[in-house]
């Protein structure tokens, strides 16, 4: 049975695992280099209020995580939010995805923000068509801008206009 619920620190061995994972074998993420717990632990401490980090847990295992994220510094961009969603790969296409990315668009909703953006790597065919199915439409792709598995990696962004209330 699929659970989502808020990211507690005993997540983060686990979520260690599948953010390295990403990073050995997608171009989902431009770290080059493997994650430690400790450098996750900062990284874990950046969630809650209004940038919330939510799990996926499968019959008692997490599975997979998203997370909401500041745009950018300015305070004029603080009604829009990054969203960042991995999944482990063994659980691709099991609909984990699409019960992350629900219960985030939600969350986004409910925190008061205006729009939300997604940054996918060309190539992930997966991501574009999670994106899509919750009616985030392509806006531009930033052309080369990240080196790694020796290649130059285009970013196309994708923007979810959320309903003000």
């Amino acid at each position: 049975m699929l659970i989502i619920r808020d990211a507690l620190v005993t997540d983060l061995p686990i979520l260690l695992d599948i953010y390295n994972e990403a990073i050995r074998t997608t171009t989902a993420t431009f770290d080059l280099k493997e994650e430690t717990l400790e450098n996750r632990e900062t990284w874990f401490r950046k969630y809650g209020e209004k940038y919330p980090l939510i799990v996926a847990e499968d019959n008692g295992s997490v599975v997979g995580y998203a997370c909401l994220n500041p745009f950018r510094d300015k305070p004029a961009y603080s009604r829009t939010t990054e969203l960042s969603v991995y999944i482990f790969a063994h659980h691709h296409g099991a609909g984990i995805g699409s019960a992350l990315m629900k219960e985030i668009i939600n969350r986004a909703q409910i925190l008061g923000y205006h729009t939300v953006i997604g940054g996918i790597t060309t190539g992930n065919d997966r991501s574009v068509k999670l994106h899509e199915k919750f009616g985030f439409k392509h806006i531009g792709t930033f052309k080369e801008v990240g080196y790694k598995f020796d290649e130059w990696q285009d970013v196309e962004f994708y923007q979810l206009m959320l309903p003000l209330e």
